[in-house]
Formats: structure tokens, C-alpha cells, sequence
């Protein structure tokens, strides 16, 4: 079996009461790690998700709050988590922020920058904020890993499209530039992006049975599961890379 290396690991999901952050928090609880699960809204079911992995001792799991549009939240819940098991040693950032949308009745050329500024910004400026604080520890301690759960591709011409894509160009960017900056020191950042929507299939004939997908759906376990694997001492090599999982493709 391989061996992940993740007994007794610190992990800190944001986003962690999401589909996503879920998956992810019980995966690296049955790695054996210690998960803190950063929650803005939903306390109670943070919490009864922390009573749910905390194991025999009572102490392998707890909710922490976390906001993505206070600036100050990252620092503060990263030094939560460092103040209660001295480190930490895996960052999933799996929350996003809800941003304002455009008007869909303007061209391109017409929205204000007011408007698209935050369209572009809550995209990656928390990731970024939170990477940036995790990161120092990690460094300091010669091992870390960490994983941004980036927005799924929005199909070509979608409207206000172009602004989404510059926010994941924009997280994309944070992963392959830094990347370089910390391997040195023992950290490694990837991005774990869920696959596209699968594509409208043509009617089947009448004369032949149903056609079923080539692939099943991505699901969050999916997602949790490349996650894991990402985060864990089996990787030692992969960093700077944006990992989309097609299944439904």
C-alpha cells in the first residue's frame, strides 16, 4: 500500500463545510491527520464535522472561522492552527467567494472597472492572502504542501467569462510562480481544478439503445482524492501545476 505520510500531519481546509472541503477534510482524516475546517457561515454543520473526525481522543479535528473578504481572516486562522498543534504542515484552500456578477445587457468594452474589479480580484486575492501566511511556516520547517481548489473552466463565450478567466489565470499564476520560490524549501503547491460540465450529446436513435457517458462525472471525492495525494510525502516531485479532472470530458 503506498504510504501517504500523513499520520499525525496539521492540514487546514478552507471552505470546509463546501462539497469539496468535506471530501477533502474526511480523506485526510482517514490518512490519520489533524484537520482544522475553516468555515464563514454554516458553525454547526463545521462543528459536527469536527466532532465526526476528531477520533478517540477528541482531538484531531476543530472549526476555526474564516472569512475571504476580511483581509485580516488568513493570518489569523493560519496562526489558530499553528497555536494549537504547533505547525502547519498542508494548506486546502477549497473556499470561494461569491462575487458580484456583471450586467449580462453590457458589452466587454462598457462595464465599468468598478464593476469587473471585483469580479477579478475575489478570484484569487484570498487564495493569495492565505498562501501567503501558511507558506512562512512551512518554509521555516522544511516541508509543506499545498493545493488551491480552483473555479471549474467556464464554457467559451459565457458571459462576463472573460473576467472569471483573468481571476484563474490569475490563481494559476500564484501556483506556477511560486512554485519555484519555495521548492527549495521543501513546499509544494499545485492547483486541483474540477473538469467542465460534460457537453450536450446528439439524440440517440431510435434503433439503437441509449448511449451512456464515456466518463463518469468528476465528484468531490474525486477531487478530494487528487488532493490527497498532492498533499501527501508520495508526491515529491509535482508542484507549479493545474490538475483538471475531465472525467465527465
Amino acid at each position: 500500500m503506498l504510504d501517504l505520510g500523513l499520520e499525525g500531519r496539521t492540514v487546514l481546509v478552507t471552505g470546509a463545510t463546501g462539497a469539496i472541503g468535506r471530501a477533502a477534510a474526511r480523506a485526510f482524516a482517514e490518512q490519520g491527520a489533524r484537520v482544522a475546517l475553516a468555515f464563514r457561515h454554516h458553525r454547526e454543520a463545521a462543528e459536527a464535522l469536527a466532532a465526526e473526525l476528531s477520533g478517540p481522543d477528541g482531538g484531531r479535528a476543530f472549526a476555526v472561522p474564516y472569512a475571504l473578504d476580511d483581509a485580516a481572516s488568513p493570518r489569523w486562522v493560519v496562526a489558530a492552527v499553528e497555536e494549537h498543534w504547533g505547525g502547519l504542515d498542508v494548506l486546502v484552500a477549497a473556499a470561494r467567494r461569491r462575487g458580484t456578477r456583471r450586467d449580462p445587457l453590457l458589452r466587454f468594452e462598457d462595464v465599468p472597472e468598478e464593476h469587473w474589479r471585483p469580479l477579478v480580484a475575489d478570484g484569487f486575492v484570498p487564495a493569495m492572502r492565505t498562501v501567503q501566511w501558511a507558506v512562512a511556516g512551512m518554509r521555516k520547517r522544511g516541508w509543506g504542501r499545498i493545493a488551491l481548489v480552483a473555479s471549474p473552466q467556464a464554457p467559451d463565450g459565457a458571459v462576463d467569462g472573460e473576467f472569471h478567466a483573468v481571476a484563474r489565470a490569475g490563481l494559476h499564476g500564484l501556483v506556477r510562480g511560486l512554485a519555484g520560490e519555495v521548492g527549495g524549501d521543501g513546499v509544494l503547491i499545485n492547483a486541483v481544478c474540477p473538469g467542465p460540465a460534460p457537453p450536450d450529446r446528439p439524440p440517440t436513435p431510435p434503433d439503437r439503445p441509449p448511449a451512456s457517458p464515456d466518463r463518469p462525472p468528476t465528484t468531490p471525492e474525486d477531487i478530494a482524492r487528487a488532493v490527497l495525494f498532492l498533499c501527501s510525502a508520495a508526491n515529491g516531485t509535482i508542484t507549479g501545476e493545474a490538475l483538471t479532472l475531465a472525467g465527465c470530458r
